[in-house]
């Protein structure tokens, strides 16, 4: 999945869409700098390497890889919990990392993935996006499609082919 298609998928999503440079300012945060008293601006480059090479690693060892609020077993935020249940309706195994136990990795994953919020889920080491896009596609059927680009066979694809009528043969 490119980011072109994570990108159109959020357009989709918004009622109404506004001017990119809008949309952009969104995902960067301004703060104030102590010692000149100037404003700057974080950018994803602003990821520390030592800590980026161990997200690196956590996302692209996992098929599914997810940032949450709070553990699988008791998520600590309505967003998480759906995360939860959408994976687990489609029977994937996947891995997660509980952003409120570091606030460094809380801090770092705003910048690495540059999305602003959580839960954030990646497939094969890629970004997909955060509650809503992840639940667009369950209602859709694309991530059954996507499951199965990264090798998961989605327990709903059984479902899918019972309820498909199979064409008689002619």
């Amino acid at each position: 999945m490119s980011s072109s298609f994570l990108f159109r998928r959020v357009i989709q999503q918004c009622s109404s869409v506004r001017p990119l440079n809008l949309i952009s300012t969104r995902f960067t945060s301004t703060t104030l700098s102590p010692s000149d008293n100037k404003t700057t601006t974080e950018s994803p480059s602003t990821v520390d390497p030592q800590f980026k090479k161990k997200i690196d690693d956590f996302v692209k060892s996992n098929k599914i890889a997810i940032f949450i609020k709070g553990e699988p077993g008791a998520p600590r935020c309505g967003f998480s919990n759906a995360v939860l249940q959408i994976l687990n309706l489609h029977g994937c195994d996947f891995k997660s990392k509980n952003i409120l136990e570091d606030e460094q990795l809380r801090t770092t994953m705003k910048n690495y993935s540059n999305w602003p919020t959580f839960p954030q889920v990646y497939f094969d080491g890629e970004f997909i996006g955060g509650c809503d896009i992840l639940l667009g596609m369950h209602q859709s059927g694309e991530l059954v499609d996507e499951l199965k680009k990264i090798g998961i066979r989605s327990k709903l694809s059984d479902v899918n082919d019972k309820n498909t009528p199979s064409t008689p043969a002619s």
